[in-house]
């Protein structure tokens, strides 16, 4: 059966999310960046539970808010190693572990880039990744710990999920990917020309105050540029160029 998944809004262009498992009932916060929004989505919901928090990455709008609402729920908390330095775990996840969320199974993936010990949850059954600041929609995540050639490897794995996946970005980064793909010189005069209609929907979207996310890797794949790298020098020269775009 497939999850349930509320998307809220908070901070200033995070996302978080509240899924449920409809065979159990079991209710998981994929991350963990604002306490009163979370518990606020959870009341709306009618769920009337949390049993986990499924931790990405060890950054503060991530993790800020893990102890406040393991207080209130008295949901276990699961992450990456590194996040134990900031928040206290009930299970350290690694590469290849699964962890799951009553009938629903997440594959762990270790995604080294944006942080050493970034990792994301994909639901292979229902087609769901929740990954985290390692991808987004039209873009990637900064690499603040990791090298070029890890987040290289870390995108060329997701890339290989299959294009139906839904990917659940954590924040609204969108428009401004869009911006930077733009600026970039494209050869392929068909792809420009889905590009340049993707982005007007981003944009409409964006004024109309609607979230961009999720995505689809299938788009992900034709039209985001870190995706489309062929090698990890590509893709350094093209990170570099985004971290000095100011468009």
């Amino acid at each position: 059966m497939p999850l349930e998944i509320r998307q809220f809004p908070c901070l200033s262009d995070n996302y978080g999310y509240l899924i449920r498992d409809r065979a159990s009932g079991e209710v998981a916060a994929v991350d963990a960046p604002d306490a009163p929004a979370i518990l606020a989505e959870l009341a709306a919901s009618g769920w009337k539970r949390l049993d986990l928090i499924l931790n990405t990455h060890w950054h503060p709008d991530h993790t800020q808010a893990a102890g406040a609402v393991r207080e209130q729920t008295g949901c276990k908390i699961v992450g990456p190693e590194e996040s134990a330095r900031v928040i206290a775990l009930d299970q350290v996840l690694a590469d290849g572990e699964q962890v799951d969320l009553g009938e629903t199974r997440f594959d762990v993936i270790h995604t080294p880039g944006h942080t050493l010990g970034h990792i994301v949850f994909i639901d292979a059954r229902g087609g769901e990744a929740f990954v985290g600041d390692t991808l987004f929609a039209l873009g990637c995540g900064r690499l603040f710990e990791g090298t070029p050639e890890q987040m290289f490897d870390s995108l060329s794995r997701l890339s290989d999920l299959p294009d139906e996946t839904r990917i659940w970005c954590a924040h609204e980064y969108t428009a401004a990917n869009a911006r930077f793909a733009l600026s970039l010189d494209e050869p392929d005069g068909e792809r420009r020309g889905a590009l340049e209609a993707h982005a007007r929907d981003i944009f409409a979207l964006r004024e109309a105050g609607h979230p961009t996310v999720p995505t689809m890797l299938g788009r992900e794949r034709q039209l985001n540029p870190f995706l489309r790298a062929p090698d990890a020098a590509a893709f350094a020269t093209l990170r570099a160029a985004k971290d000095q775009f100011r468009g």
